[in-house]
């Protein structure tokens, strides 16, 4: 009788627009339940029936009810919508089209139909596919998606790759290629193609956009560096350089690349590939015997041709005598051994008047049909060195150039530490006796002098705490230091092939050249850059944990151990990169304490602690184990192999 009376429905209408509503956004969680997010201080309990209404990350508004002398919010409006093109994997349901967000909250399978151009029946359980959000069930009663395209068959063992450019939005193949280029620039260009310019890359890089020449003089050497000019190819603002710009990056990942440029230019016109003419810019550099920069940097246009081709790994077996391998020829030798020489010079001057990161060796998977057969960790050696110090000191110049030539750029800059953390960084440097004094942690000397004084210390325990309180590195136009690198300025230019901004910069140089006055760059180009910047890395890391993921599948529960390093300690455990492959894995709190060792953990200090006690710490290395592997979300969980015994690391 009471059931469609107007009269109650009507009062209990009025009884809900009597109760508060507040607006946050969806936070679930492995069980039912979720949460409403107001803040970082107030969240409010979302009960399982009305969490079937949202999904993770939906910003909507609710309204507060009070059950049980508790708060429970109830969703009522839809302000925004967590899910709208997205990844995922199809999962049918009695023959009913499904398909699972790729997203590690979103663990409900949402009902499904196809775009026009799509077939159903192609499409099996793990199939993975871009969908797009028709209906929100908050808004619309229930949730539908549209499948629009196959991103690959669940058998595909390329998956890992599509599914992580998909993710991202990035392409998954080089642009397409014009039938005929034609050099467009009409810039008078040096003939320096009787130079004995070399390159080092790795064994299958095709996009080689640096080449070098050197030669020693009476006080140290005369460095000379050509870049790929592939901006003599492309016309500024054209459809390809359009297309560049929104791609920003190369986007490399492990086993394969797909470049910012068409591959007939990145890999051939443009690559400096030898015995082959190729138009470049150049730079000159004056150094002498302690490692210093001399004078102002002179750039050129020019053709160069590159006399020979090394790897890494070649250089520096000949280097370090352990091949019986040599350059074809003395004047190649003599150039090998000269840039070894500089190399040295400049790395020293930068440990005594910039800053020089410990080297940590780059891992690359070796792969067989998709599947990872190997992990080598690759060390940087003396041909490395080589190439690095040769590009920074170039990119340095590029800096100094465009900072007094033009006053605008695009730098790579870095202001040292988070202004709002300052505070507590310089309390915490008092404590363990720092040389360096809080007015001078806001200069770049007195930055570069405490990295160097971290680099002395016994363990790796505060150098790893006080990068908290680090600002993050950017891209700006106005010239500005760069304290992570211990550089007064530093912009890119050397890889043209591969970075928009490196073109771009180029492009200002260029422009110098010809006594011409380049419009100023829109802030928003550092926006994009920087985001496209971003989305590269996260793409690279997903990969690379996937492919973690299946590696050590293998050593699930088994007594293989492996070097680990802590990076990271909170309430909910350790995080732990391991030392020979890169591969990062959690270990729970509920793992590393127990009745017999109980333990608390400080997130502030880093530490673990056992009564006073310091049991873990931040950069410590401990032996751990493989003890499982979450498939959906590619993580890896940790245990300790061996249990160290509580000690005193430092004074609290």
């Amino acid at each position: 009788m009471l059931q469609n009376n107007p009269l109650l429905a009507q009062l209990k209408q009025q009884m809900r627009e009597s109760l508060p509503t507040k607006e946050g956004v969806v936070r679930a969680t492995a069980k039912s339940f979720g949460f409403l997010e107001i803040s970082d201080k107030e969240s409010i309990f979302i009960a399982p029936p009305q969490m079937k209404k949202v999904l993770h990350g939906d910003k909507i508004s609710a309204v507060i009810n009070t059950v049980d002398d508790k708060s429970q919010a109830e969703p009522q409006t839809l302000l925004d919508a967590a899910l709208t093109q997205f990844v995922g994997r199809v999962k049918r349901h009695k023959n009913k089209l499904q398909v699972v967000p790729d997203h590690p909250q979103m663990r409900d399978a949402l009902k499904a139909v196809m775009a026009d151009t799509l077939t159903d029946k192609a499409l099996q359980d793990g199939d993975w596919v871009l969908a797009t959000l028709s209906q929100h069930a908050l808004r619309d009663e229930q949730f539908l998606v549209t499948v629009t395209d196959l991103i690959a068959k669940a058998d595909d063992p390329e998956a890992p790759w599509w599914v992580v450019l998909a993710r991202h939005k990035l392409a998954k193949a080089a642009p397409e290629a014009e039938n005929n280029w034609t050099l467009l620039d009409t810039q008078n260009r040096n003939d320096l193609t009787r130079l004995p310019f070399f390159t080092i890359d790795s064994e299958s890089t095709q996009d080689m956009d640096d080449a070098i020449s050197i030669s020693s003089t009476a006080n140290g050497w005369q460095l000379l560096i050509a870049v790929a000019d592939p901006d003599a190819y492309i016309a500024a603002d054209s459809a390809l350089d359009q297309l560049a710009k929104a791609r920003a990056f190369t986007t490399y990942l492990p086993g394969r690349n797909v470049p910012m440029l068409p591959r007939q230019l990145a890999d051939e016109l443009c690559s400096l590939h030898p015995e082959q003419q190729r138009p470049a810019l150049c730079t000159r550099l004056t150094i002498d015997l302690e490692g210093n920069l001399h004078g102002e940097a002179e750039f050129t246009l020019a053709w160069i041709c590159s006399k020979a081709r090394f790897s890494y790994n070649q250089v520096s077996d000949y280097l370090e005598q352990k091949t019986q391998w040599q350059p074809d020829t003395e004047v190649m030798a003599t150039q090998l051994n000269q840039l070894a020489a500089m190399a040295k010079a400049r790395q020293q001057w930068r440990q005594q008047h910039a800053i020089v990161f410990q080297d940590k060796p780059d891992y690359r998977f070796e792969l067989d049909n998709g599947k990872v057969v190997a992990i080598h960790a690759e060390h940087r050696r003396i041909a490395n060195q080589m190439v690095e110090e040769a590009m920074i000191a170039a990119n340095l110049a590029c800096g100094n150039y465009l900072a007094t030539k033009l006053g605008f750029g695009l730098f790579n800059t870095h202001s040292g530490f988070d202004a709002s953390k300052l505070n507590a960084l310089k309390e915490l440097l008092v404590k363990y006796d720092s040389p360096v004094t809080p007015e001078q942690l806001h200069t770049l000397d007195g930055y570069c002098q405490l990295r160097r004084w971290l680099q002395q210390q016994p363990t790796a325990y505060l150098e790893n705490r006080i990068r908290r309180f680090q600002s993050y590195a950017a891209i700006s136009l106005h010239p500005d230091a760069h304290f992570g690198m211990g550089l007064q300025h530093y912009a890119t230019w050397t890889s043209p092939i591969r970075k928009y901004g490196d073109l771009i910069n180029q492009r200002l140089i260029k422009a110098v050249l010809a006594q011409q006055t380049p419009e100023p760059l829109a802030e928003s180009l550092t926006q994009h850059l920087a985001e496209q910047r971003k989305t590269q890395r996260k793409a690279e890391r997903d990969i690379a944990d996937w492919l973690y993921g299946h590696y050590f599948a293998r050593f699930t529960g088994s007594e293989q151990s492996f070097s680990g390093e802590i990076m990271d300690i909170n309430r909910a455990g350790m995080r732990v990169r391991l030392v020979e492959n890169g591969a990062t894995g959690f270990i729970p709190m509920s793992v590393i304490s127990s009745e017999s060792l109980p333990l608390t953990a400080n997130w502030e200090e880093g530490r673990c602690y056992q009564a006073e006690n310091t049991v873990y710490e931040l950069g410590q290395q401990l032996q751990v184990q493989i003890d499982s592997i979450d498939p959906e979300n590619q993580s890896i969980s940790l245990k300790i192999a061996s249990i160290p015994s509580p000690s005193e690391h430092m004074p609290l």
